[in-house]
Order: C-alpha cells, then structure tokens, then sequence
C-alpha cells in the first residue's frame, strides 16, 4: 500500500524539479567539457583545418600521418614515456616513506608536514627558478654537493644530454607533496588495532610495513599511481622555468604536450594539435585500463 501511494504522488513537478536544480551545471558541463572534448576528435580528421575559416580540405587520418612523420612528436612520446616511468614510481616510493614517517609520532612533526607541503602552495614559476640556479653549471648547489664525491660538474641545462634527467628530478620533487597528501588520507583509513595485534604477536616493523600497512593502502596506491601517471603524462608547465619556455637546450627536450602547444599557439595547426591530444588522451586511457586490471589483484583482504 505505501509503494502504491508513493507513486501516485509522482507528479510533473517532481520530475522536471531536480532537471531545473541540475540545468545549470548541465549547461556549464556540455558547453565547457563534452563539446571541446567532442570537438578535439572532430578536429584532428580535418585536414588543413583553418580555425579563421573553419574550412578544410578533406577528412581522414592525414593528420595522424603527419604528426607519426614529425621527428618532435616521436621524440615527445619518447621524453614523455621516460618521464612517466621514472617520475611516478619514485615519486610514490618516496613519497609512501615520507608519510609513514609523518604519520609516525617523530619529533617536529609539524615542521616536517610544512615543509614537505610547501610546494602545493608556491607559484611553480618561483620553484622552477629556484631548481634552476640549483642546476646553474657553475654555482649550482647540486654540482656543489656531487663535487663532495669528486663528481665532475654536470651542465644540467645546457646539454641536451642531462636535459631529461633534470625534469625528471625536478618532476619527482613537485610531484611527492600531493602524493603525500593522499597516502596521509589512506593512512587515516587503516584500524589501529592491526597494528597492535601485530606487536602483540611479535612482528617487527619491516613485516608489519609488508604484511599490513601495504595491503591496506592498496586502494590509496591505486588512486595514486593513476592519478600520477596522468598528470605525468602532461609534463609541459615545468620546461618553462628551466629551460626559458624552451623544450630544453637545442629544442631536445618536446614533450607531447608541448608538441601540441608548439602546433596550436605558434604554428596555428589546429589539426595536427588535435590529433597529438587525441593520441595522449588514448595512450593515458589505455595504460588507466591497464593499471585498473592490475590493481584487482591487489586487493587480498
């Protein structure tokens, strides 16, 4: 009986209501996220696309073509891969230490947390001018500290050679603040009470770390990687205040995002731009997938 006037109370007003409440985020999500997505896809299968115009010569994969052809964009997917493989891991790895520490009783616990959160609240430009006199060749302080192992000064900057391995330190240490951040909330989620059955029980801290602390922040080192693996994938603001908005010394140093904003902004090929985003976006979805697949077997509680 209530069931059945529960739904004789359904009138219009109680349909289009919510639709009113939810239109205007509708509004703002189909104009400002769906049609630029939808639109990017469009884009990239015209070809000689002019954005004045909005004319083209024909359709098809000539884009994909093209951008495959270009040395830059190979060497973008090349970068942009080795930056993802090494920054996301060491960045986690790093990052995994540095909050079970933090979220351990140690002394000036919140000096640390300040310290190792500072860089969320500081413009990149300003840290990327700082990283960039700790690269300066001759009074650079990374050089100052190799030379205590009688290690040659390296020319960070301005060979080609050590371009990638500068972002690539300087990716994990802007990298570690918000991954600490995360890993910190997963800790919040794990019972006290394992690790105390585990004392109990006589496990040292190394098993305990493997056996518990691991498993359980599975989910939270998930979130982690993708989360990571992605904003990886769209290294581009960090070249501009190392490399003064060059793509490293003798333009070595192309990213995929750069390739797109090289095509966009100062080339105005609007086509080959949309195709290289088209491939980033399915190169990110098809490593999400499989990261997603992985993870399943993660979980063993």
């Amino acid at each position: 009986m209530r069931r059945t006037k529960e739904r004789e109370h359904v009138t219009a007003r109680t349909l289009i209501e919510p639709i009113v409440y939810l239109l205007p985020f509708l509004i703002g999500l189909a104009l400002f996220t769906i049609y630029p997505f939808v639109n990017v896809f469009v884009i990239s299968f015209k070809e000689n696309y002019s954005f004045m115009t909005g004319k083209f010569s024909s359709v098809g994969f000539g884009n994909y073509v093209k951008i495959f052809a270009d040395p830059n964009f190979i060497n973008g997917l090349k970068n942009t891969g080795l930056y993802v493989l090494f920054v996301v891991p060491i960045a986690t790895v790093l990052s995994l230490l540095v909050a079970t520490l933090l979220n351990s009783n140690i002394k000036l616990k919140a000096l640390f947390q300040t310290a190792f959160f500072m860089p969320m609240v500081t413009s990149i430009t300003a840290v990327g001018l700082v990283w960039k006199w700790m690269f300066n060749y001759d009074y650079g302080l990374i050089n100052y500290f190799l030379s205590f192992f009688n290690v040659q000064a390296i020319n960070w900057l301005n060979n080609p050679k050590y371009n990638l391995a500068a972002l690539i330190i300087y990716g994990i240490w802007n990298m570690m603040p918000f991954t600490i951040i995360l890993l910190l909330a997963g800790y919040q989620n794990i019972n006290p009470q394992y690790y105390t059955a585990a004392r109990v029980d006589g496990a040292k801290p190394i098993r305990i770390f493997f056996r518990i602390t691991i498993p359980l922040l599975a989910p939270t080192l998930g979130l982690t990687l993708i989360v990571n693996m992605i904003s990886a994938s769209k290294v581009f603001t960090e070249l501009f205040p190392l490399f003064n908005g060059n793509p490293g010394a003798a333009y070595s140093l192309y990213t995929i995002v750069y390739f797109l904003y090289d095509k966009f902004y100062k080339q105005w090929q609007l086509g080959l731009a949309a195709a290289s985003a088209v491939v980033l976006f399915l190169i990110v979805l098809l490593f999400t997938i499989i990261q997603l697949v992985i993870q399943r077997k993660w979980k063993n509680y």
